[in-house]
């Protein structure tokens, strides 16, 4: 039996939309071994997760086979689900990392990256969870038509992530919808100027930049009215002592960057979520993960 970890992601850090994405200590865990049928059984979050041959991760482990030429052996698989589904933390990417990687580990085949992102990317169109689940770390990319570009830089260990993970699901093309298919030069400048002073930060440890450095004008304000009390959670994080505060890919999860009283930070910013959302929110606090997927026998 396999058994392969996929860590959670978060992505975008305010000002580097679609480009900046960070594994997270976090894992959703697949038990996969070869069967006579296909089977599944989810554990931990089970809502909507399909329990056939819909189920995400054997769709992609299915159209993987197809794509490198290998048998399409049926599976059982066994999910453990920690990431919470639809809430800005990677859940997707996970499966889709876990699908290619279990074609390729059962049937005793190793390819480079670039193949396996072929079929990752007929899923999810984007590269900052598909990467950082793959590779662990802090990784910037770029998607150019056919290609992909992205450096994985280490990110600080002594910083801690307050994640706030509201109790409702948010689906990305639902806070892709909001989105403007124009925006003002201005507005990409601003952002540009911050991401940009986002990475200097981070590499030079001059955490006192991140707070403007993850200013957005490109989503957040637009994922605002589905996020639930983001803008009210940003003010607010930053009176308790927080450095950056963020909505955590497309939401609704929001993320605080601290290196101290990250149990005021997670707290104060749940009441805010609560009053706002109408709804319970769970507070996680996690560290950076620098390493990726992991495939082993048990």
């Amino acid at each position: 039996m396999l058994k392969i970890d996929v860590p959670a992601t978060t992505t975008n850090f305010g000002s580097g939309f679609d480009a900046f994405g960070l594994a997270l200590e976090l894992y959703n865990t697949f038990l996969v071994k070869p069967s006579e049928n296909w089977k599944v059984e989810v554990k931990g979050y089970t809502s909507g997760i399909p329990l056939n041959e819909n189920n995400l991760f054997i769709r992609v482990y299915k159209r993987a086979c197809r794509e490198f030429g290998l048998e399409e052996k049926p599976i059982y698989l066994v999910q453990e689900n920690r990431v919470p589904p639809a809430r800005g933390l990677g859940s997707s990417a996970t499966a889709i990392v876990g699908g290619i990687e279990a074609a390729l580990s059962l049937h005793g085949k190793e390819l480079p990256l670039e193949e396996k992102l072929k079929v990752a990317f007929e899923f999810e169109k984007h590269p900052d969870n598909l990467l950082p689940a793959f590779l662990g770390g802090f990784v910037i990319s770029v998607a150019d038509q056919d290609r992909i570009l992205y450096k994985k830089l280490p990110f600080p260990e002594e910083l801690k992530l307050v994640f706030v993970i509201p109790d409702y699901e948010l689906s990305t093309e639902e806070a892709r919808k909001v989105l403007p298919q124009r925006v003002e030069l201005r507005d990409a400048v601003f952002n540009l100027q911050r991401s940009a002073l986002l990475v200097a930060s981070l590499l030079t440890k001059d955490y006192e930049l991140l707070r403007e450095a993850v200013r957005d004008k490109l989503h957040q304000p637009y994922r605002s009215k589905l996020a639930l009390g983001l803008e009210e959670a940003i003010s607010v994080s930053y009176e308790v002592g927080a450095l950056a505060t963020f909505l955590s890919g497309a939401g609704p999860t929001i993320c605080s960057i601290t290196l101290e009283n990250e149990e005021t930070i997670g707290k104060a910013i749940k009441e805010v979520v609560e009053r706002f959302c109408g709804c319970k929110a769970k507070v996680k606090v996690l560290k950076a993960l620098n390493e990726g997927v992991k495939v082993s026998k048990v």
